[in-house]
Formats: structure tokens, sequence, C-alpha cells
């Protein structure tokens, strides 16, 4: 897929003031500081459409931009960041499921995970809810870079044997890196094909 316009259309906290639309949605969402934004910005091929921060945490609204005027990214906030109020985050958890649940036109939530750590108890939690909604999902690895070929793939084993106690079947997994390019070629022809074969 060849990425032709990126454009910010509303920021929100309210499900129900999304864009009325039946253009596909494909919604990124993962732990605070998983790099989220610099991966958005790099399979636009833009360095700002999406606001970086080194303070995790920085999106906490629901961010909708439309692509080649054809489908949306959806920018999700991060959770799992201890510094947020309890009562804020349970506030966005909230928002968060809401949009999940009820958007009809969302083919396939983004899951960013960050290769160099172990598998986080939360993010397990929130693929596991996923599951359980049957809601399609894909697995994104972020900071591939940062290690070594070798250990890439021994921390890909790793999560794949901890997923599979409890999941007959993995989602489908790209691994990335925002600072390389990495993944982007794969991730748009899946986001192509997708809405493609739907």
């Amino acid at each position: 897929m060849l990425i032709k316009s990126a454009e910010f259309v509303i920021s929100n906290t309210d499900p129900g003031l999304c864009p009325v639309s039946e253009q596909p949605e494909f919604a990124f969402i993962g732990r605070s500081n998983v790099g989220k934004s610099s991966l958005i910005n790099m399979l636009m091929g833009m360095k700002n459409l999406a606001k970086t921060s080194s303070e995790p945490g920085k999106t906490r609204l629901i961010n909708h931009f439309i692509v080649n005027n054809e489908w949306y990214l959806v920018d999700l906030p991060g959770y799992g960041y201890a510094k947020v109020m309890r009562s804020s985050r349970e506030k966005w958890i909230k928002f968060i499921r809401k949009y999940i649940l009820e958007r009809e036109n969302l083919y396939c939530v983004m899951v960013l995970l960050d290769i160099r750590l172990e598998p986080q108890k939360n993010d397990l939690d929130f693929m596991g809810w996923l599951g359980e909604n049957e809601i399609p999902f894909v697995m994104i690895f972020t900071k591939a870079d940062k290690l070594g070929r070798n250990v890439v793939g021994q921390n890909l084993d790793t999560y794949r044997e901890e997923m599979l106690k409890s999941w007959e079947e993995l989602p489908r997994i790209f691994v990335t890196s925002a600072e390389k390019g990495t993944g982007k070629e794969e991730l748009l022809d899946f986001i192509a094909d997708t809405i493609r074969i739907h």
C-alpha cells in the first residue's frame, strides 16, 4: 500500500463522537512508552502526524486519522502507566473498551508490544480480553533495532510459548522498528489485504 495522504480528523473521549463512517478502522494500542506514536509516524511516512513524547502516557484521547481518504488509523491511549491516578486510568480503560466493543467498522486492533520485555501481565490480560470478545487483533513487536537478531528470535519464542499456554492458535505477528523502518511494508500490506477481503 502506498500512503498518499494521512490527515488528523478528531480527538475525543466519547466513542459516540467518533466519525460517522463505514470506512474501515485499524486501532493501534499498547502499554505506555511502547513506541506507538513513532511507529504510526513511520508507517505514514510523516515525522509529526502522531505526537511523540519522552513522557509515557501522553496519548489520552481516541485520535482518528484518515488515510488515503479510504480508511482510518485510530491512535488509542496507552495502558499500564502507574503514575496516572487510578480513577483516571479506570476511566480511560472504560472508554477504550467501549470503543473496541461498539465500533462496527473496526477491522482490527493492532496490539503493540516491546520486543525487549518479557511477556507482561497487562498485555496478556488485554489480548485475552480481545480474544474472549472475539475482536480481531494482531501482535506488533516494536523496537527490534534495540536488540540483535538472535535475541529478537529468542524473545519471540518466549512470547509464543507463554501465549500458547492459553491460546490454541496465535494471531499474526509482526516485528518492527520505527527507527529502521522494519515491518512497514508488511503491516501496510496486511491492512490493504484485510480491507480487500472484508
